[in-house]
C-alpha cells in the first residue's frame, strides 16, 4: 500500500472545525487511499494544539487509537540525524516534529506529505529530492 506522510497541520484541522483548512483535511482524509504515517512528535504538537478542547484531544486519541493513522517510532540513534536536519534548516527554522518527518521521508522513501507548513516546499530529501505536498 502506498503511503503518505501527515504532519500536524491537517490533524489540527480535521479536529478543529474552526480552522482555515478544516475543509481542505476532512476532504483530503475521505479520499485519501493511502497509509498515513507520522511519528509521536507530530502526535504530541496536534495534542498541543487542540489543548483549547479536551473533547477534541480525546476525539483525536480515539481516531489514531482506531488506526487511521499509523506511528512511526524515532528511537535516540536517529536523534542525530534530526539534528543534522534541524542545524540545516535553522533559518526556517525547522521545529522538531517537522525534522522528524522529513528524517522520516528519508528513511522510508516516502516523499510525500499532507501538510499545510510551507516549508515541506523548501525541505529536500536526501538527493535533493523534493516532497509532493497535499493540502495546503
Amino acid at each position: 500500500m502506498k503511503k503518505i506522510l501527515i504532519d500536524s497541520g491537517p490533524l489540527i484541522a480535521l479536529f478543529d472545525s474552526d480552522d482555515d483548512y478544516h475543509a481542505a483535511s476532512k476532504n483530503f482524509i475521505k479520499s485519501n487511499r493511502s497509509e498515513l504515517i507520522t511519528t509521536i512528535a507530530s502526535i504530541t504538537e496536534t495534542l498541543h494544539l487542540l489543548d483549547f478542547n479536551r473533547n477534541a484531544q480525546i476525539d483525536f486519541l480515539g481516531w489514531v487509537n482506531a488506526g487511521a493513522v499509523s506511528i512511526e517510532p524515532i528511537t535516540a540513534n536517529d536523534l542525530f540525524r534530526i539534528k543534522e536536519l534541524t542545524i540545516k534548516y535553522a533559518d526556517l527554522p525547522m521545529d522538531f516534529a517537522d525534522a522528524c518527518l522529513v528524517f522520516l521521508g528519508d528513511k522510508l522513501k516516502i516523499n510525500e506529505i499532507a501538510t499545510v507548513d510551507r516549508d515541506f516546499d523548501i525541505y529536500r530529501l536526501k538527493g535533493k529530492k523534493t516532497f509532493t505536498t497535499y493540502i495546503k
